[in-house]
């Protein structure tokens, strides 16, 4: 795959990128998540991780099943505007 193919449309991550953090000593989806933000946009990952563990079973020489998918992290509780504007009604 060419180097500037976009993995992860949400943070815009390319296949150099998830490359560049696997040398860097990536060794999963959590550890290229935090070197490029690949699976942290809008999406979370339901669209770029099946491809960063292709990349990483590549680069590995493994197979992609080799690798478990990364965790889901939603946010505690969903927080409304008037609680982030500190309770005020306009």
């Amino acid at each position: 795959m060419d180097d500037d193919l976009i993995v992860c449309r949400c943070e815009e991550v390319t296949v150099g990128d998830v490359k560049r953090a696997i040398e860097q000593g990536a060794f999963d989806v959590s550890g290229v998540k935090r070197r490029t933000r690949a699976g942290m946009g809008q999406c979370q990952g339901r669209t770029c991780e099946t491809l960063i563990r292709g990349i990483l079973a590549s680069e590995l020489s493994k197979r992609p099943d080799e690798f478990r998918l990364d965790t889901v992290r939603p946010p505690l509780s969903p927080v409304t505007f008037k609680t982030l504007a500190g309770g005020y009604d306009e």
